[in-house]
């Protein structure tokens, strides 16, 4: 079953919040697109519209979380993490138990184009020392990554969803664990890691390969911060030293520059190939802009098979 992250958040949160009385929810006028409405039917007493006030969103929920509450505050992406001094002031500097949920992300948007498309989110998210990075592929992982958020983690967070629906790749009840991907297809010519909207598309890369008779492993990464660059060095190792990565961003300071952090830092020679936008985004369907960007499987087959000179 696929199903949209934005809506396994809705869902879950709703869920969590029957048990946990802590869990407050804030959003910036867009609660039906976030899917925050959700949790507002079911707990309308901790729910809180901001309005069109990112900012002062921030303000307020690291206010609450300073009193013992979990507040989760929701907007498009591209919207809330453009409120960066807040962020980076309000909630990160003072360690402030946040989680800032960012829907609509990269250009799987659609047709809302550039000016709503969160491309730049992870990037400045990970700059943050302390900020918790999470990007699920489906929904077992989504509903697992928020239930460790509250029951678990203290400390700002970042989630990062999806409009479009994604297909599973996880059976029901994977367990998200923190600094840790996980190996989707095995292989010993090359890895691909991929995160969120993308991870379906390198599977779909995995089987055209195969075909061709090249070896590729699929690793998803959910937790692009903490990173887990021991499963980069250890593909390095075992595919090669040929690494690919698959993104719904700017491949400058998301997963391809934590994979390029993570080869350099090793010592271990290696070749990098980061599929992803190097430009601004553009309007169209989520499955026609995946497909102009390369995002799809098609798509990274052929930017894999050019990189290798096939």
């Amino acid at each position: 079953m696929s199903k949209a992250t934005r809506s396994v958040f809705g869902e879950t949160i709703a869920k969590l919040g029957e048990t946990d009385p802590d869990i407050v929810v804030l959003d910036a006028d867009l609660a039906k697109s976030t899917m925050s409405c959700t949790f507002a039917k079911a707990h309308p007493d901790r729910f809180f519209e901001m309005g069109i006030q990112e900012a002062n969103m921030i303000g307020v929920a690291a206010g609450m979380a300073n009193m013992g509450k979990k507040p989760f505050i929701c907007s498009f992406s591209c919207f809330v993490t453009g409120r960066f001094d807040q962020i980076r002031l309000s909630l990160a500097y003072s360690n402030a138990n946040v989680c800032i949920v960012g829907s609509h992300a990269g250009v799987g948007i659609g047709e809302d184009g550039y000016s709503q498309q969160g491309l730049e989110d992870i990037a400045v998210m990970r700059s943050l020392p302390n900020m918790m990075v999470i990007q699920p592929a489906d929904e077992a992982e989504c509903a697992s990554a928020l239930e460790y958020l509250v029951k678990h983690h203290k400390g700002p967070s970042f989630i990062r969803t999806t409009r479009q629906k994604l297909m599973d790749v996880h059976a029901p009840g994977f367990q998200f664990v923190p600094g840790k991907s996980d190996m989707l297809r095995d292989g010993h010519d090359l890895a691909i890691f991929a995160t969120g909207g993308t991870v379906q598309g390198a599977i779909e890369a995995h089987d055209a390969l195969k075909a061709r008779g090249i070896s590729a492993r699929v690793v998803n990464v959910a937790s692009l911060k903490p990173f887990d660059s021991e499963a980069v060095v250890k593909a390095v190792i075992e595919c090669r030293g040929h690494i690919v990565t698959a993104e719904d961003h700017q491949i400058i300071g998301g997963l391809g520059s934590a994979a390029a952090e993570a080869i350099a830092e090793s010592g271990h020679g290696a070749l990098l190939h980061r599929i992803g936008l190097n430009t601004f985004g553009e309007s169209g369907t989520p499955a026609e802009l995946y497909r102009h960007f390369g995002l799809d499987g098609e798509g990274i087959t052929r930017s894999i098979l050019a990189w290798l000179g096939k």
